[in-house]
């Protein structure tokens, strides 16, 4: 019996370009009659793999089928298919797929071939075909239409979330690429560099092996000429000597017989010899030649004694002559072993320096994998308002630490000009009182120089305020009292957040550091104090009242402010002040520009250095209280032990310095100090040395009284 649709003909939607079967709807597609149920049942139980047919029934057409059929190239919506009116015919089973099925692979196939796949969004321009086919579905089936629907909206968002994260790397890859240019040619540089110094000192090691080679030819030639040229004089002196002694011989055997030729004359000539007595003459003959025996072994051990001997003369010069050769010889020897030493000293260099070459190649292998490059600032100047010119300004003698603070500044000014409002902090107990409001808090947006001006007057108020009262609530009375109770928290907050910013600007951070309580108030009057004492002084000092002074005045006017200072310290504010080595005592300078602000508040280096040196003096004076002590921070110290230990360093101290001091650290008033030891209070050492930090705390006077004169 032929199937309800056979005898439809197929015609295209007008609302989508899909081909469907005519007359029949959605709905015709998944039928819910019993018989359908019952089908449905059988082929779950028999789990095998099915496919949906253009009818609405399951479709036993398997997977295999199609699993290599190749697309034809014919779209749904064609001009063919809109002509062909062929009724849908039953196929067998695993012979021919669904009419529909291969009119959407032909409209995929066409679509794909269409495609321009040498582009960077090929991939993308690929899905689109496949998303068009999924829609055809959607559309088709209206009873699956809303969970195809949410199929296909999670795989369009997952789509577009990777393509986002991919997008987001882009950059990344683009930098890690430049990174790794970078590092690679530090690699390069360092390698050229330790090669470099490679080749110099194996050419220093060269050059000091040939001249230990030299020191040695030469030694061996000079001993070789010394030695042959002692063993000729030796030879010649011998020969000398022997002939000598030849001649000395002949000399004695020649005078012996003068002598005996005289004897023999004056016998003959004396006509009493005969007269004498023979007995006589031949017992003298006699005694004659004992003693003439005795006299030739004499002369014969004299000549075997004596026969090698020369003259002291020639031993003396011969002796002289081996001194000197002598002498010559311990001197090559000291130089030989000089140039042994220094030739082992330089291999042991060449050894040390070969192992901290190596060394120092895998400490610079560790940084290279672990640290990050030295940045190069001058790229801030990109960035930075007012270009590189205000960027080498601002970055002028500071370290990469404080050129981080200052780069922070300037973002962060940024970010709080474009900032609107302020989120409240609530009413905490460890909020400011000032800063404690609940909702948004308008931001005022000053400029830095109108934030300073205002800090400024509150400065000027407070100063000539009688009933002091806390800091804190004098500073949002005062804003209460210039801009009215409405505005007043706006301008807590706007003013809040520039001076936490600005921790570089001098009057923003001294500021910020007395309303949050790490400083007293008495450190910046001080410092204020000081600086027009200073300024008092120097203006005494000009008699002609033309703002110059001299650069000795200068140093005795310091020298006279600050008592107490090192000289080194005065060379330092000197210095600060316009002072150089190649200065004169007669040299005039401008005193009255030592002490001039910007327009943001910022002091000239002479300030800040009178400032810088404060608080080194203060550091060197709670070190040395601390040492005095002789107690870790972790322990406990009374009033008393105090008491005395800034007696003993600082014994000028007098008795209203030493309550405050006392009366800061411990946290009491200076009316409920206790006189009496036995009254004794206790604190850490720590949170005590934090509270004197906080205080204006100086030396009053040396630490030992100079002697009466």
């Amino acid at each position: 019996m032929a199937s309800p649709l056979q005898s439809r003909d197929y015609s295209f939607s007008k609302s989508r370009k899909y081909l469907r079967p005519s007359g029949v709807t959605t709905d015709d597609f998944f039928p819910e009659s019993k018989s359908t149920q019952k089908f449905k049942l059988s082929q779950k139980r028999k789990m095998l793999p099915v496919h949906f047919s253009m009818s609405g029934h399951l479709s036993p057409w398997p997977t295999y089928a199609s699993g290599q059929t190749i697309l034809q190239n014919r779209k749904p919506c064609s001009d063919d298919c809109r002509k062909r009116t062929s009724s849908w015919q039953q196929q067998p089973i695993g012979i021919a797929k669904p009419q529909y099925l291969e009119h959407l692979e032909n409209y995929l196939r066409k679509e794909l071939l269409l495609l321009d796949l040498g582009t960077d969004s090929a991939q993308e321009l690929r899905l689109q075909p496949y998303r068009e086919i999924f829609e055809f579905f959607i559309e088709d089936f209206k009873t699956y239409k809303p969970l195809l629907s949410s199929i296909k909206n999670a795989y369009e968002l997952m789509l577009a979330h990777q393509k986002e994260k991919i997008q987001a790397l882009e950059p990344l890859k683009g930098k890690l690429i430049t990174m790794n240019e970078d590092c690679n040619e530090r690699i390069l540089a360092m390698r050229a560099e330790e090669k470099y110094e490679i080749s110099m000192l194996k050419k220093e090691k060269m050059n000091l092996l040939k001249l230990i080679d030299k020191k040695n030819e030469e030694k061996i030639s000079l001993q070789s000429e010394q030695v042959s040229k002692l063993r000729k004089n030796l030879a010649e002196e011998y020969l000398r000597y022997l002939t000598e002694r030849d001649a000395r011989k002949i000399l004695i055997a020649d005078l012996n017989e003068l002598r005996y030729q005289r004897e023999d004359m004056s016998l003959a000539q004396s006509p009493g010899v005969w007269g004498e007595d023979p007995v006589k003459l031949t017992l003298a003959l006699k005694m004659t030649r004992q003693d003439l025996t005795r006299t030739q072994m004499e002369l014969n051990t004299m000549k075997a004694n004596f026969g090698d001997v020369v003259p002291r003369r020639d031993f003396e010069m011969q002796e002289k002559t081996n001194k000197d050769l002598q002498e010559q010889l311990d001197s090559l020897r000291a130089d030989y072993e000089e140039v042994r030493k220094e030739h082992d000293l330089l291999l042991q260099l060449h050894m040390t320096t070969l192992k901290e070459r190596d060394q120092f190649s895998s400490e610079l292998q560790d940084i290279q994998r672990t640290s990050t490059p030295r940045p190069d600032w001058t790229k801030c100047g990109d960035v930075v308002a007012g270009g590189l010119d205000r960027w080498q300004m601002l970055a002028e003698g500071k370290n990469s630490d404080q050129l981080v603070d200052v780069l922070l500044e300037e973002i962060g000014e940024g970010l709080l000009r474009e900032k609107d409002f302020f989120p409240g902090l609530g009413y905490g107990e460890a909020i400011p009182p000032f800063l404690r409001f609940d909702g948004r808090v308008k931001n005022k947006k000053p400029s830095k120089k109108d934030v300073v001006k205002l800090l400024k007057d509150v400065w000027k108020e407070r100063l000539a305020e009688e009933q002091k009262e806390k800091f804190p609530d004098f500073f949002f009375n005062f804003l209460e009292h210039r801009f009215g109770p409405s505005d007043a928290i706006a301008w807590a907050y706007t003013i809040f957040e520039n001076i936490r910013l600005f921790r570089s600007n001098e009057v923003m951070s001294q500021f910020y550091a007395i309303l949050m309580g790490k400083m007293t108030e008495s450190v910046y009057i001080n410092q204020k104090e000081t600086v027009a004492q200073l300024l008092k002084e120097m203006i005494n000092a000009d008699s002609q009242n033309e703002g110059l002074l001299t650069m000795e005045q200068f140093s005795t006017i310091l020298k006279r402010t600050f008592p107490l200072k090192k000289e080194e310290h005065i060379r330092e504010l000197m210095e600060a002040g316009g002072w150089h080595p190649n200065s004169t005592n007669a040299d005039l300078f401008d005193y009255r520009s030592l002490f001039t602000e910007d327009e943001e508040g910022q002091s000239e280096p002479f300030v800040q250095k009178l400032w810088e040196q404060y608080v080194i003096e203060k550091d060197e004076y709670l070190q040395e209280l601390k040492q005095e002590l002789g107690m870790e921070l972790y322990e406990e110290v009374t009033l008393s032990k105090l008491r005395r230990a800034l007696m003993i360093i600082d014994p000028t101290l007098d008795k209203q310095t030493l309550n405050t001091h006392l009366s800061q650290a411990f946290q009491i008033p200076v009316s409920e100090l206790p006189e009496n030891e036995n009254e004794d209070i206790v604190t850490r050492l720590q949170t005590a040395m934090e509270q004197l930090q906080m205080a204006d705390v100086k030396r009053t006077g040396p630490r030992e009284p100079e002697a009466a004169s």
